[in-house]
């Protein structure tokens, strides 16, 4: 596993642009399934760009009793009609962008099915997100869990909402294109790949490659 081609990012709902762009610059992905837990991450939530400018969506989990339930372990709660809020969230950000109708029916079903565990969700969203980019890349789970590796570039927790916990990717360029809002509230960098593929289409793979800075 261990390679300098190679990364390693934590299962991610609808992922960052600064997400793909790692699957986009490595030969060979692997997502992190062994983990503890963590809370209030990319994990189980998006950003997206609504016309309230950024709005944050979770997928709630079942607690368990053990706070050290590895993320392979954690389900997705149906308590709350959290997944018709969604789609309603999306629908009402995303409606008027150029590629709505295009890829629209490509979303839904992830509303309607009720997948048990946030990781297999997120795998399911993540093969449709390489579908939609055309990107053809074997990505990889982790077989156990290891603190840290010598020669695999780690990205499982620098990756973050949470600005003071997330570190600066020197390698990652946010470039600017056409937000639906943007008239409001100015370009905001980093949304939700949904955000990019919505507003731009089939230029979303190239805007992706642009913003990996080359050396």
């Amino acid at each position: 596993m261990e390679n300098k081609n190679t990364c390693i990012l934590s299962t991610s709902y609808w992922p960052t642009i600064q997400y793909f762009s790692k699957v986009f610059k490595y030969d060979n992905i692997f997502i992190e399934q062994y983990e503890t837990y963590p809370r209030q991450t990319y994990r189980n939530r998006i950003h997206i760009y609504s016309a309230n400018g950024l709005q944050s969506l979770q997928i709630p989990v079942i607690k368990a009793s053990n706070k050290n339930i590895i993320l392979k372990d954690i389900q997705i709660s149906y308590d709350t009609n959290w997944q018709k809020n969604h789609l309603k969230s999306i629908e009402s950000a995303y409606r008027s962008t150029p590629f709505y109708e295009y890829y629209i029916d490509d979303i839904k079903p992830f509303y309607v099915q009720k997948t048990k565990y946030l990781l297999d969700f997120n795998n399911e969203i993540l093969n449709t997100c390489l579908s939609i980019l055309e990107i053809d890349k074997q990505i990889e789970y982790t077989k156990d869990f290891i603190l840290k590796y010598d020669n695999i570039i780690d990205f499982r927790n620098t990756i973050h909402p949470k600005k003071k916990y997330s570190i600066p990717d020197k390698d990652f360029i946010p470039v600017k294109y056409i937000q639906g809002f943007e008239q409001r509230y100015g370009f905001i960098p980093n949304l939700s790949i949904l955000d990019l593929i919505f507003n731009t289409g089939p230029e979303t793979s190239s805007i992706v490659s642009n913003s990996i800075l080359k050396k």
